[in-house]
Protein backbone atom coordinates (compact mmCIF):
# COMPACT_ATOMS: atom_id res chain seq x y z
CA UNK A 1 0.00 0.00 0.00
CA UNK A 2 2.68 2.39 -0.36
CA UNK A 3 1.56 3.55 -3.81
CA UNK A 4 -1.98 4.33 -2.04
CA UNK A 5 0.22 6.60 0.50
CA UNK A 6 2.02 8.43 -2.00
CA UNK A 7 -0.86 8.88 -3.76
CA UNK A 8 -3.16 10.54 -0.89
CA UNK A 9 0.20 12.53 0.14
CA UNK A 10 0.14 14.22 -3.15
CA UNK A 11 -3.33 14.26 -3.16
CA UNK A 12 -3.93 16.19 0.27
CA UNK A 13 -1.17 18.55 -0.70
CA UNK A 14 -3.47 19.65 -3.52
CA UNK A 15 -6.39 19.99 -1.50
CA UNK A 16 -4.49 22.06 1.29
CA UNK A 17 -3.51 24.53 -1.89
CA UNK A 18 -7.00 24.80 -3.03
CA UNK A 19 -8.30 25.27 0.67
CA UNK A 20 -5.74 27.90 1.57
CA UNK A 21 -6.24 29.84 -1.98
CA UNK A 22 -9.84 29.41 -0.90
CA UNK A 23 -9.50 31.12 2.42
CA UNK A 24 -7.56 33.82 0.53
CA UNK A 25 -10.17 34.17 -1.18
CA UNK A 26 -12.63 34.53 1.03
CA UNK A 27 -10.80 36.95 3.17
CA UNK A 28 -9.97 39.47 -0.01
CA UNK A 29 -13.13 39.39 -2.20
CA UNK A 30 -16.65 40.41 -2.10
CA UNK A 31 -17.47 36.65 -2.73
CA UNK A 32 -17.67 35.17 0.66
CA UNK A 33 -20.66 33.02 0.71
CA UNK A 34 -19.17 31.60 -2.63
CA UNK A 35 -15.66 30.72 -0.96
CA UNK A 36 -17.05 29.73 2.37
CA UNK A 37 -19.39 27.42 0.47
CA UNK A 38 -16.17 25.64 -1.21
CA UNK A 39 -14.02 25.97 1.70
CA UNK A 40 -16.71 23.92 3.26
CA UNK A 41 -17.24 21.35 0.74
CA UNK A 42 -13.97 21.23 0.35
CA UNK A 43 -13.05 19.89 3.93
CA UNK A 44 -15.46 17.62 3.90
CA UNK A 45 -14.23 16.27 0.60
CA UNK A 46 -11.01 15.89 2.21
CA UNK A 47 -12.32 14.63 4.78
CA UNK A 48 -14.35 11.99 2.79
CA UNK A 49 -10.51 11.37 0.90
CA UNK A 50 -9.31 10.39 4.02
CA UNK A 51 -11.88 7.73 4.41
CA UNK A 52 -11.91 6.34 1.53
CA UNK A 53 -8.32 5.73 1.81
CA UNK A 54 -8.45 4.41 5.08
CA UNK A 55 -11.35 2.50 4.19
CA UNK A 56 -8.99 1.16 1.20
CA UNK A 57 -5.95 -0.01 3.56
CA UNK A 58 -8.32 -1.51 5.79
CA UNK A 59 -9.96 -3.89 3.14
CA UNK A 60 -6.50 -4.28 1.52
CA UNK A 61 -5.73 -5.90 4.82
CA UNK A 62 -8.61 -7.58 5.83
CA UNK A 63 -7.68 -9.50 2.17
CA UNK A 64 -5.20 -10.20 2.82
CA UNK A 65 -5.50 -11.67 6.53
CA UNK A 66 -8.81 -13.84 4.87
CA UNK A 67 -11.30 -11.92 6.92
CA UNK A 68 -14.47 -11.01 5.77
CA UNK A 69 -14.42 -7.92 3.80
CA UNK A 70 -16.66 -4.94 4.08
CA UNK A 71 -17.83 -2.00 2.29
CA UNK A 72 -15.64 0.57 1.39
CA UNK A 73 -17.77 3.34 3.11
CA UNK A 74 -20.06 4.88 0.70
CA UNK A 75 -22.74 5.47 3.09
CA UNK A 76 -20.77 7.76 5.23
CA UNK A 77 -19.22 9.56 2.33
CA UNK A 78 -22.96 9.93 0.90
CA UNK A 79 -24.09 11.29 4.74
CA UNK A 80 -21.21 13.28 4.81
CA UNK A 81 -22.83 15.23 1.16
CA UNK A 82 -26.08 15.51 2.30
CA UNK A 83 -25.00 16.93 5.42
CA UNK A 84 -23.28 19.55 3.34
CA UNK A 85 -26.11 20.07 1.62
CA UNK A 86 -28.74 20.02 4.68
CA UNK A 87 -26.18 23.04 6.25
CA UNK A 88 -25.46 25.29 3.26
CA UNK A 89 -29.68 25.04 2.67
CA UNK A 90 -30.22 25.82 6.34
CA UNK A 91 -27.84 28.63 5.92
CA UNK A 92 -27.64 30.40 3.05
CA UNK A 93 -26.63 33.96 3.47
CA UNK A 94 -23.18 32.21 4.61
CA UNK A 95 -23.08 29.35 2.23
CA UNK A 96 -23.33 29.62 -1.39
CA UNK A 97 -25.16 25.78 -2.39
CA UNK A 98 -23.64 26.00 -5.67
CA UNK A 99 -20.12 26.23 -3.98
CA UNK A 100 -20.86 23.76 -1.71
CA UNK A 101 -21.40 21.16 -4.22
CA UNK A 102 -18.42 22.02 -5.93
CA UNK A 103 -16.39 22.07 -3.17
CA UNK A 104 -17.91 18.48 -2.18
CA UNK A 105 -16.46 17.13 -6.14
CA UNK A 106 -13.15 18.61 -5.52
CA UNK A 107 -11.36 15.33 -4.16
CA UNK A 108 -12.29 13.42 -7.00
CA UNK A 109 -11.27 16.14 -9.88
CA UNK A 110 -7.76 16.33 -7.07
CA UNK A 111 -7.45 12.52 -7.96
CA UNK A 112 -8.15 12.32 -11.89
CA UNK A 113 -5.52 15.57 -12.19
CA UNK A 114 -3.00 13.04 -9.79
CA UNK A 115 -4.10 10.33 -11.84
CA UNK A 116 -3.12 12.34 -15.60
CA UNK A 117 -0.12 14.18 -14.09
CA UNK A 118 1.53 10.84 -12.50
CA UNK A 119 0.69 8.93 -15.34
CA UNK A 120 2.47 11.70 -18.06
CA UNK A 121 5.40 11.57 -15.56
CA UNK A 122 5.89 7.61 -15.23
CA UNK A 123 5.66 7.51 -19.29
CA UNK A 124 8.26 9.81 -20.25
Amino acid sequence: MPELQAMFTRQRKWMFFLLSFYVLGWGFTAYQPIFLGLIFGTSLSFFNLWLMVRKTEQFGENVLKGKKVRSLGSFSRMATGALAVVVALRYPDQFHLISVVIGLMTSYIVIMIDFFIHSLKIHK
